[in-house]
C-alpha cells in the first residue's frame, strides 16, 4: 500500500484480498477461530485520502474526524445498500484509536471512494482501517514503526495487520500473525460478489474447526513457483460449506466458474464472493465475460 501527499492531503489506495488457502484450527477462548491462510492482494481497490487537522487551543480532546465515505457510483450504492454511519466506519474507527492509543491531539478531514464490495469477504472495510493508520501515522507525524502499528492494527479486526504489510502473506493466530511472502508470480483472477453479502459471524458459526486441518504446504510450494496447476489443486476453503448452508450462491458460482471454464473457483475469506483462477489475462476476461451474461452479480477482472 503505497501513501503519497499532494500539498495538505495524504492519499492510498486500498486493495482487496483473496483468501488462496483458509483453514480453521479451533475456537479460542477470547471467542475468535485460529486460523491459518493464505492472502494475496488485488487489483480491486478502494480510495482514500486524509488531510490533518490543528487541534483546539484550549480543548483538552483530540479534534474530530471528519469522514466523507460514498460508493463510487450509485450503482454501487444500490447494489451493496448504504455505507455505515461515519461514526461506525472501520475509518474513522481507526483513527480514534490511534489518537487515544498516540495521544495525538489533531483531527482530520478524510473522504473514502468505495469500489470493493461489502459483505464480500474481500477485505474492503480491513484495507480501508489500515490505510486511515498508514495516512495518519504520517500526516499526523505520529511516525510509529509498523510493529507499533499492527498493535493498533489487531484491535481493529483481524484482516487489518494483513493490508499493514505489502503484499501477499500466511497470517496465523486469530489473522495477526504475519508471515509476508515477498514477490511472487502474478496469477490471474475472475471476481464475482453475488446480489447477496454473506455476515462473518454468521458463516464462523455456522461452521466447525477442522478434525484433521489441511495442510497449505502444497498451496503454498505452487504459488511460490507460479505453478497454476498446483495452485488450482491447492485451493482451500474450511467456510465454504458452512456458507453455503446460508446462501445457494455459492454452490450456484461454484457451478457457474465450471462451466465458464475457470481452472479451479472457490469462495474468498466468508463470502459471498466467488473467484475464479485463470492461466492469463486473456483467460480470465473471457470467463468474466461469459459470466457477465449470466446477471450474477458484480464480475470484477484481477491480478495479484
Amino acid at each position: 500500500m503505497d501513501v503519497y501527499r499532494s500539498g495538505d492531503w495524504v492519499y492510498a489506495q486500498t486493495p482487496a484480498k483473496l483468501n488462496l488457502f483458509f483453514e480453521v484450527l479451533a475456537k479460542r477462548a477470547d471467542g475468535f477461530h485460529e486460523i491459518e491462510t493464505l492472502m494475496v492482494p488485488i487489483g480491486l481497490h478502494d480510495s482514500l485520502a486524509l488531510c490533518a487537522s490543528l487541534p483546539g487551543q484550549d480543548e483538552p480532546q483530540p479534534s474530530a474526524v471528519a469522514l466523507d465515505a460514498r460508493w463510487a457510483s450509485p450503482g454501487l450504492e444500490a447494489a451493496f445498500g448504504p455505507l455505515p454511519a461515519p461514526a461506525d466506519n472501520l475509518v474513522t474507527r481507526a483513527l480514534k484509536l490511534l489518537q487515544k492509543r498516540s495521544g495525538v491531539r489533531r483531527g482530520a478531514q478524510v473522504r473514502l471512494i468505495k469500489r470493493i464490495p461489502s459483505a464480500a469477504g474481500l477485505g474492503g472495510g480491513s484495507s480501508d482501517a489500515a490505510a486511515a493508520l498508514r495516512l495518519a501515522n504520517v500526516a499526523w507525524q505520529v511516525n510509529w514503526s509498523d510493529d507499533r502499528l499492527n498493535e493498533v492494527a489487531v484491535e481493529l479486526g483481524s484482516d487489518v495487520p494483513f493490508f499493514l504489510q505489502p503484499g501477499a502473506a500466511v497470517c496465523r493466530g486469530r489473522g495477526e500473525l504475519i508471515e509476508p511472502l515477498g514477490a511472487l508470480p502474478t496469477m490471474h483472477y475472475v471476481v464475482v460478489r453475488p446480489p447477496e453479502g454473506l455476515s462473518t459471524p454468521a458463516v464462523f458459526k455456522a461452521g466447525r474447526p477442522a478434525d484433521k486441518p489441511r495442510s497449505l504446504q502444497w498451496t503454498l510450494a505452487a504459488l511460490r513457483s507460479g505453478d497454476v496447476g498446483g495452485l488450482a489443486r491447492g485451493l482451500f476453503n474450511r467456510l465454504e460449506p458452512a456458507a453455503a448452508s446460508l446462501t445457494g450462491w455459492i454452490n450456484r458460482l461454484r457451478e457457474e466458474f465450471q462451466r465458464a471454464g475457470a481452472i479451479a473457483a472457490q469462495m474468498s475469506g466468508s463470502g459471498s464472493s466467488y473467484f475464479g483462477l485463470c492461466h492469463h489475462a486473456g483467460h480470465a476476461r473471457a470467463i468474466a465475460a461469459r459470466l457477465r451474461c449470466r446477471r450474477l452479480g458484480h464480475v470484477y477482472v484481477a491480478t495479484g
